[in-house]
């Protein structure tokens, strides 16, 4: 993935060095961050469950007064690094980053970096929808590096993180940090080229108010983010930004409704599982989350689903930038059983007992992991909704944990359980919707997501072997349109004036197997009339601005 962008924008500075290109992987060369079983890695060969990566880089040793960060943004699933033949540590899980303080192993000379990777695709850490033998609705498993790894040179006296939350009504921002040291901090916000605000702390974390001049809620149709420069100690400069956005459930008319900055929204969205045919888990390019998000504005969409996978932050900086909501899945761990978690619920039975034990430590896995995401995630506007299971994969105390993730993150909407299997703490009722359209039936308590629905074929490039998987046949751009249309019509928005929040289509693209996507796997081609569904869109928009009035 070429390297535009800096890989961790909510908190960039000057003085980085990206290690991505060509490696070393078992004695042949092989271009990181691609994992080897994709064409785009260059790697042939049979992919081992134990792999060793290898690099050799030069570069000046730091000052008496600098550190050496050496930063990782994905491995999977277990990477033990080391640096000069010194270990410096282990991580387990495929999708959160890790670093390392490397600075007392610097060489002066050249130095070799070796990553060992075990990758068995085991259900005890979160592994989505890889598949060892990839078909349907299960795909190609990706192994290794597969996200940015880079050298910081950050002051010994360093900030470590930077949260900002605003308030759009009142222009209230709170910011919380965390630093190797005690010290002053010297915040600068920017409205366009303006600085509107400039606040000194001695403390590690504070509060300010954006002028009311400059007040500028974020928005789908005007994703204004304010620029951040921060000074620690006069000697960790970097720059930042925030939004002023909020998302909430409020009572309009008697029915509830989400509300975004306080105002009825339809989340008209996709489902969007993050994969390329020729990076699998990586575009070939980070301009590339920019025109997936560029299509579905095209069609009238504001909202993407990022199903079971966590995405390099580029693609959630494109999300702040050109302003699109984001429902953030949470990586299912744990074993799937077609006949327990998507036969039965599909033909009706949608109660069962939730799991609450398993002696392996999954679930504390899980939880931890599911942290993870929510702290990464923080700071980007467009995140405004946590999926923590999907149709019942790994479910386990599903109440607990959406008090564990309320309690960190209070600022956003949790679907506990998308799909069936309902829990009882929920911010919102989740139904999937598949073969047919129907009546859809909101309760009192809380709004409804159509949290998947339609999955139409279309077979465009006759690519695909074996099983071409979705949930109905069409023949032509024009047929699909028109059936698209119908469910609409039938299913969705009857169901606005009577509390339905949104609706998730299945899906934004097709995936291997999978050809029930709006675009072929490559996005070279549109599989529907866009200016239908734009026109559809703005049906939606104004159905539910006529509901609240």
């Amino acid at each position: 993935m070429k390297s535009e962008e800096y890989p961790r924008p909510l908190m960039k500075r000057d003085n980085i060095i990206i290690l991505d290109g060509t490696w070393e992987l078992e004695g042949r060369d092989i271009i990181v961050p691609y994992p080897p079983q994709s064409e785009a890695s260059g790697w042939q060969g049979n992919v081992p469950e134990k792999m060793r990566y290898s690099l050799r880089f030069s570069i000046e040793p730091p000052a008496e007064d600098r550190r050496i960060l050496l930063h990782f943004g994905a491995v999977d699933q277990v990477a033990e690094v080391s640096l000069n033949g010194a270990y410096l540590g282990r991580h387990e899980g495929g999708y959160m980053g890790f670093s390392f303080d490397v600075t007392e192993r610097i060489s002066d000379g050249t130095n070799v970096l070796t990553v060992e990777v075990t990758d068995s695709l085991s259900h005890f850490y979160p592994w989505g929808k890889q598949s060892k033998e990839p078909s349907g609705m299960w795909y190609t498993p990706v192994s290794g590096i597969w996200q940015s790894v880079w050298l910081e040179s950050v002051p010994r006296r360093h900030v470590n993180s930077l949260s900002f939350t605003g308030d759009p009504a009142s222009g209230r921002v709170s910011w919380e940090a965390s630093a190797t040291c005690g010290g002053t901090y010297v915040i600068t916000v920017y409205a366009g080229d303006e600085a509107v605000v400039r606040q000194e702390s001695d403390e590690t974390g504070g509060m300010f108010v954006i002028p009311r001049e400059h007040l500028h809620p974020w928005s789908p149709d005007d994703p204004f983010l304010y620029r951040v420069r921060v000074s620690f100690c006069g000697e960790d400069n970097f720059s930042s930004y925030f939004a002023l956005r909020s998302i909430c459930v409020r009572q309009i008319g008697g029915i509830k409704r989400v509300c975004l900055n306080d105002r009825p929204v339809f989340l008209h969205g996709v489902l969007d599982q993050g994969y390329f045919p020729e990076g699998i888990f990586v575009p070939p390019s980070m301009s590339d989350y920019e025109e997936d998000i560029v299509r579905l504005k095209e069609l009238g969409f504001n909202t993407i689903r990022k199903h079971i996978k966590v995405e390099p932050e580029a693609f959630y900086y494109a999300c702040d930038r050109l302003g699109m909501l984001v429902i953030q899945d949470m990586v299912n761990s744990g074993d799937y059983s077609f006949f327990r978690d998507t036969l039965l619920p599909t033909l009706g039975r949608t109660k069962r007992d939730d799991r609450v034990e398993e002696p392996d430590g999954r679930m504390e896995f899980f939880v931890k992991h599911m942290q993870e995401t929510a702290f990464r995630l923080y700071g980007h506007p467009c995140v405004i909704a946590y999926t923590v299971f999907n149709e019942g994969w790994g479910q386990f105390n599903a109440d607990s944990c959406y008090r564990t993730l309320r309690e960190l993150d209070p600022t956003r909407l949790i679907d506990t359980a998308s799909g069936w299997f309902e829990p009882g703490l929920t911010d919102l009722d989740s139904v999937h919707v598949y073969f047919r359209a129907k009546e859809l039936s909101p309760s009192a308590a809380r709004p409804m997501l159509l949290s998947e629905c339609g999955g139409f074929t279309l077979d465009i490039d006759r690519k695909h072997r074996g099983v071409r998987w979705g949930y109905g046949r069409c023949r032509s751009p024009e047929k699909l349109t028109r059936r698209i249309e119908a469910m609409y019509r039938k299913m969705v928005i009857p169901a606005i004036e009577k509390g339905l929040c949104g609706c998730i289509y299945t899906q934004l693209c097709d995936v291997e197997n999978e050809i029930n996507g709006l675009y072929t796997y490559d996005r070279s081609v549109c599989k529907v009339i866009p200016e239908r569904l734009a026109a559809l869109s703005e049906v939606l928009y104004s159905t539910l601005e006529k509901s609240v009035q």
